[in-house]
């Protein structure tokens, strides 16, 4: 046998023995199982469409379809209920949160956080906006506590708080996603249910924490603020119907005929019976 002969021969036999082990190091993984809450993700970007501003407590969306515009006052007859004490906490990011528990908000009798909406679909307005509504967790507070949304809307999640947080939606009895937010972690991009669906918020790691986003067909919706008050701009001409929506007393409703040259005014009010009619 010569040289070059038994040089490729042992060539070739050490290229037997390496390939079992370059085949083992290429075998994958086995994956991790999935963790039952969801890591934090950075909303996703989408394509830009046109601006549409998205209202905040106590104001209106102000999306324009037409010239007409509602406005009134959610008022509470009668004595509030108590405000239950929140549980302490040892928390630090926690100081300066309320003390009481704010799911009834009631000054000089006119209610705050009742998220009036126009119910069913307004004509032109059928585009979901892009633009996203906003909770942040602030203080172990959600903020804002009540607000609305359009059925599809993203909806994002910031904890602003040097502590974890974990936002957890439910619609009616149904878990809807459970996501957690470590110290002032990257957002966290949802999207809202289906169109009449309440989303409601909850913090196992704070229990105290409550928010709601309120799905509605279209952008005609407001948040009261303190002074109770209202209004909704841009809507076209016509007779509609209005749902007053507070998280404690249920909902109220009335009929409104819009006009392109006078605002239309409506006023609900709501009394401490109307959270035993609810249950």
């Amino acid at each position: 046998m010569t040289l070059r002969t038994l040089g490729l021969s042992m060539l070739g036999a050490a290229g037997l023995l390496a390939l079992p082990a370059c085949k083992k190091e290429e075998a994958p993984a086995t994956p991790p199982p999935a963790a039952p809450v969801e890591a934090a993700r950075a909303p996703e970007e989408k394509a830009p469409h046109a601006a549409t501003p998205i209202q905040a407590p106590g104001q209106t969306t102000n999306v324009a379809v037409g010239k007409g515009e509602v406005k009134g006052t959610v008022t509470f007859t009668g004595t509030a209920p108590v405000a239950a004490d929140l549980p302490p906490s040892a928390d630090p990011a926690c100081e300066g949160r309320a003390s009481k528990d704010e799911a009834v908000l009631v000054k000089d009798g006119k209610l705050r956080n009742v998220l009036v909406r126009v119910r069913g679909a307004v004509p032109g307005a059928s585009t979901v906006p892009s633009e996203p509504v906003v909770v942040d967790q602030s203080k172990c507070t959600y903020v804002p506590r009540v607000q609305g949304a359009v059925a599809g809307q993203p909806v994002v999640f910031k904890n602003s708080d040097g502590t974890l947080h974990n936002v957890r939606g439910v619609v009616g009895t149904k878990s809807a996603f459970n996501v957690a937010q470590p110290p002032s972690g990257a957002p966290v991009q949802k999207s809202v249910p289906a169109a009449d669906d309440v989303l409601k918020l909850k913090c196992d790691v704070h229990p105290w924490m409550t928010a709601f986003v309120v799905s509605n067909p279209n952008p005609f919706f407001a948040t009261t603020g303190e002074d109770g008050t209202f209004a909704i701009q841009g809507l076209p001409a016509g007779t509609y119907t209005l749902e007053a929506w507070h998280e404690t007393f249920g909902t109220k409703s009335a009929e409104v005929t819009v006009k392109d040259d006078a605002p239309a005014t409506v006023a609900f009010a709501f009394t401490a019976e109307d959270a035993s009619a609810k249950k």
